[in-house]
């Protein structure tokens, strides 16, 4: 099955069709939020993004940035091809949780060594999530945790039908 088809993107867009593969792990200065439970769980300028080729970015942020209070690891694990391992949280606060709405790789594959510790968070499973001050949309289906905002054009793998791409 091919894509849909591809958008150009506009002035100040990136398309993630231009993204490379395998991924590219950038830093980012621009503010990430994530909120949950009516608390703002996290809050960086120190983000890593992770870009891959039909994928919204996915942002990392380090662990000084979090309030670790509110997640749990899980016995879940998962295996990316590039980044290695993968382990899992829950996020709670008060009476609300997110189970394995959050992942992180200890010890990262050669060449993603830079997310070692740093956490990422579904958006899909959050109260909401921010890239400044844009609120962001998640990335259909739930595997790939991806963050759409404004400024980046698709189509997007992830929901039905795209996992031949």
């Amino acid at each position: 099955m091919r894509p849909t088809r591809r958008i150009p993107p506009g002035p100040g867009q990136e398309s993630v069709w231009d993204y490379p593969r395998p991924p590219r792990v950038e830093p980012t200065s621009r503010r990430v939020r994530v909120v949950f439970g009516g608390v703002t769980i996290a809050d960086t300028r120190r983000a890593l993004r992770v870009l891959e080729t039909s994928h919204p970015p996915t942002y990392y942020i380090p662990p000084e940035d979090i309030r670790m209070e509110y997640l749990t690891p899980t016995d879940k694990r998962s295996f990316c091809e590039f980044k290695g391992m993968a382990g899992y949280f829950t996020v709670q606060v008060g009476e609300r949780r997110a189970g394995n709405a959050a992942w992180s790789y200890a010890q990262p594959s050669p060449g993603y060594e830079a997310l070692a510790g740093y956490v990422a968070f579904y958006p899909s499973r959050m109260d909401a999530c921010y890239i400044d001050d844009e609120q962001v949309v998640a990335q259909e289906g739930d595997f790939y945790g991806g963050w759409i905002t404004s400024d980046i054009v698709g189509p997007f793998k992830g929901g039905p039908g795209t996992w031949g791409w």
